[in-house]
């Protein structure tokens, strides 16, 4: 470098001070606040920047690349990507319907260029991919992230629609909400880790015992996941379910399971052991002192249960179980608590029957013989905001498939970012901060933000984006954003 500098040395340290200078004055503004500035015509209000989080693990999934892949074969002209991303972190950050989620879309920096239309267009081809964007999925956060499917968590929910009439997925079943509404049942199924693996939809009218099969069926036919453990309640408990998992060598089953199953409602041998105080231990297995405030044993026996063959007649079986017993004097305290209430809630409405009708009265109504409702006044129902799904105005149940689609990626991506953070926060918490990392253009490209806290400190730690900053110029939004997107 002396053939072309005289001092090298000094040449590249005013170089250098130069470009820090030139860098500390874009860092250090002045700016001339006029108190009686209006709001532009065009002002879009606050703006979200914690949807960079979830942003991340969408694209460290790699869901950007599958869909682009599969959208190549398509003659649509809309960029079905940029459109889940908006049903997506619309989903996770504040749920709504795809035309609020579309309304809302400028909350976010992106570039959303596509019309409502596309979004209710897009459902026909997300719908066609769904099983396939499972795998997909499953695939992807096992080679990211690691996944323990030895334990499977199983459960079926349901979903209560507002329509009058039935069809071939919405149909009148055993609705949880007690609505007497067309219902459809989901199945899902989880890892050890709570991710979800798999979904699947069926008729409301389907029983939850008969889901079992087909979703655990497919979990262990498409997902690789060897001999498992399946974790459910005791709606799911059936003979035939559990000879399945089983196999036909109860000695050396194929698949284990770990199912709830009420003292009420076992045999009389199978009670004599709960209430026999002999063999109980506290946690660590150590004999029991006054007053213990838990206690626990557990046996290996045998029971006989009931299979349908392949022919339609049942047969007897003998499956070997592990059963354990606990009890616990905190939820002990609970249930006597919830059932100290509703009794004197049946005794109310025994001495004010006026007061009451069928919604209100519910949980104390079984404690009332003889009680009956008037079937011309009906039953006043409550606004269910969860679960209730407002798309009266798509009814094709294809595009009722793809709105569970939104919901199990954003239930992934939310689990996902939960296990990055070492499982310290809940996913309220999670999503709470997220929506609060927020802020408003302050001045031309200047950005003004006014939220931190723990949360967001290990957010930003675990995935390398800095949420400490009071503010940030357009550019720098864009490059945290264009970062994540790597």
């Amino acid at each position: 470098m002396e053939k072309e500098f005289a001092d090298p040395i000094s040449h590249f340290r005013e170089v250098a001070r130069k470009m820090t200078e030139a860098e500390n004055n874009t860092k250090h503004l002045q700016l001339n606040i006029d108190m009686d500035e209006e709001l532009s015509e065009e002002n879009k209000g606050i703006k979200n920047l914690g949807y960079a989080v979830p942003l991340s693990v969408y694209h460290d999934l790699g869901i950007d690349v599958f869909l682009r892949n599969r959208s190549r074969s398509e003659s649509f002209q809309f960029n079905a990507n940029s459109i889940m991303i908006l049903l997506v972190m619309s989903r996770l950050l504040s749920p709504s319907s795809k035309k609020k989620a579309y309304e809302n879309r400028n909350r976010y920096f992106e570039r959303f260029n596509f019309s409502l239309d596309d979004i209710y267009r897009a459902l026909t081809f997300f719908d066609k991919i769904s099983a396939e964007f499972q795998r997909f999925m499953y695939e992807s956060v096992r080679a990211k992230y690691g996944t323990d499917t030895s334990v499977i968590y199983y459960d079926v929910t349901n979903y209560y629609f507002e329509v009058s009439k039935q069809d071939n997925l919405r149909r009148y079943g055993k609705a949880k909400q007690n609505r007497k509404k067309p219902i459809i049942q989901m199945g899902l199924a989880m890892d050890k880790e709570g991710i979800p693996i798999h979904y699947k939809l069926f008729p409301g009218n389907r029983l939850d015992k008969q889901t079992f099969r087909s979703i655990i069926g497919e979990v262990r036919k498409n997902y690789g996941t060897g001999r498992v453990i399946v974790v459910a309640d005791m709606g799911i408990i059936t003979g035939d379910n559990i000879f399945y998992l089983t196999g036909n060598k109860p000695e050396k089953p194929q698949n284990g399971y770990v199912f709830s199953f009420s003292v009420r409602g076992g045999s009389k041998a199978f009670q004599d052991y709960v209430l026999d105080e002999l063999g109980y231990t506290d946690s660590s297995g150590n004999k029991l002192k006054d007053d213990v405030d838990f206690k626990i044993k557990s046996r290996v026996t045998y029971r006989d249960i009931n299979v349908t063959m392949s022919n339609g007649k049942t047969e007897k079986k003998t499956v070997y179980e592990k059963q354990v017993v606990f009890w616990s004097r905190k939820y002990f305290q609970k249930a006597r608590a919830e059932r100290a209430e509703v009794l004197a809630k049946a005794e109310s409405l025994i001495a004010a029957p006026k007061k009451f009708n069928k919604a209100t009265s519910y949980g104390a109504a079984a404690y009332i013989n003889n009680l009956e409702y008037d079937k011309q006044t009906g039953e006043i129902l409550e606004t269910g905001k969860l679960l209730n799904l407002n798309i009266k105005k798509i009814e094709d149940e294809e595009h009722i498939n793809v709105h569970f689609l939104t919901c199990f990626i954003a239930l992934t991506i939310l689990r996902l970012i939960q296990k990055k953070t070492n499982k310290e926060y809940s996913s309220e918490k999670i999503i709470e901060c997220l929506n609060k990392i927020e802020c408003m253009n302050e001045y031309e490209n200047i950005y003004l933000f006014n939220y931190r806290d723990k949360i967001s400190d290990a957010l930003g730690a675990a995935f390398g984006i800095d949420f400490t900053k009071k503010r940030l110029q357009l550019a720098e939004i864009k490059k945290i954003l264009g970062d994540v997107k790597k």
